[in-house]
């Protein structure tokens, strides 16, 4: 990733006959959505993913000159998996806690 960017919680309207028309989607700072930033995330795992893989049939083949391109491709692919898999985990938390959240 480049940078951080921070979120910025959106503000409720006070009034409700605006609440209607409020905003549609989550949004940071930089005004890219939520859903896209994951989705983005998503697209960059796969395409290590995707590296990763075509190192390893290179290398089964012979076609590789430099073995540890792949050492690092596949080091890269598990790590971002893991994290991947651990932000996932932690957002299914969160949105349990919130369905657990009394309302009144």
């Amino acid at each position: 990733m480049s940078g951080f960017t921070p979120y910025v919680a959106p503000t409720l309207p006070t009034n409700p006959a605006t609440a209607a028309t409020a905003g549609s989607g989550v949004q940071s700072a930089s005004g890219h959505a939520f859903g896209s930033m994951v989705l983005d995330g998503i697209d960059r795992l796969e395409q290590v993913q995707d590296r990763s893989d075509q190192l390893a049939v290179k290398a089964a083949t012979g076609d590789l000159d430099n073995i540890h391109d792949y050492t690092i491709a596949a080091t890269e692919a598990s790590v971002s998996t893991q994290l991947t898999v651990a932000v996932r985990n932690r957002a299914l938390e969160a949105f349990n806690e919130i369905m657990r959240m009394q309302v009144g």
